[in-house]
């Protein structure tokens, strides 16, 4: 196998990107559990969508389909992707935004949520900017956490479909 992993067998290039997913799920814990940056509602769904990501690269891995199995995983992957990406832009938006009262964050934490409305109503509240996103903790070379999400979702999602709908001369 050659080092060049645009050239790797499906299977490997999925198995990456469970691992990529599985290191960034690790980071985020360790930066809230080692380093105390808690996370707001709209990180949850960040996490949950890298989650997904990770589980639908892994199934691809092990299941290592035909060309048709593999669009399917690809597709799954980059939806999983385009939803994460979608909560990172409206967390940077809120970041972003000058503090209005109205888009100060995103409201109480989702455990709180989870309590005290039904699952419907608590995802909605959860996407509503109304608490401690717009505060910004951490960077890394001038970007926020959801920036560097968003890139992440973007190059996993790309080469997800990379990986789904290239050409192949061999499974």
């Amino acid at each position: 196998m050659t080092w060049n992993p645009f050239a790797w067998p499906f299977r490997a290039q999925f198995a990456l990107g469970a691992l990529a997913c599985l290191g960034l799920l690790a980071y985020a814990l360790f930066e809230q559990f080692q380093m105390g940056v808690e996370p707001c509602p709209k990180c949850i769904f960040q996490r949950v969508a890298f989650i997904a990501m990770g589980l639908v690269f892994i199934a691809g891995a092990v299941h290592a389909p035909r060309a048709v199995g593999r669009r399917v995983y690809a597709l799954l992957v980059a939806l999983a992707a385009v939803i994460g990406s979608v909560v990172a832009v409206r967390h940077l938006i809120v970041q972003f935004s000058p503090k209005d009262p109205l888009m100060a964050g995103c409201g109480p934490g989702l455990n709180y949520l989870l309590d005290a409305f039904p699952v419907a109503e608590a995802i909605k509240k959860a996407f509503m900017a109304t608490g401690d996103c717009g505060e910004i903790s951490w960077t890394f070379l001038g970007l926020t956490m959801p920036a560097w999400s968003l890139i992440w979702f973007v190059l996993l999602g790309g080469g997800a479909l990379w990986a789904g709908f290239r050409a192949r001369t061999q499974a």
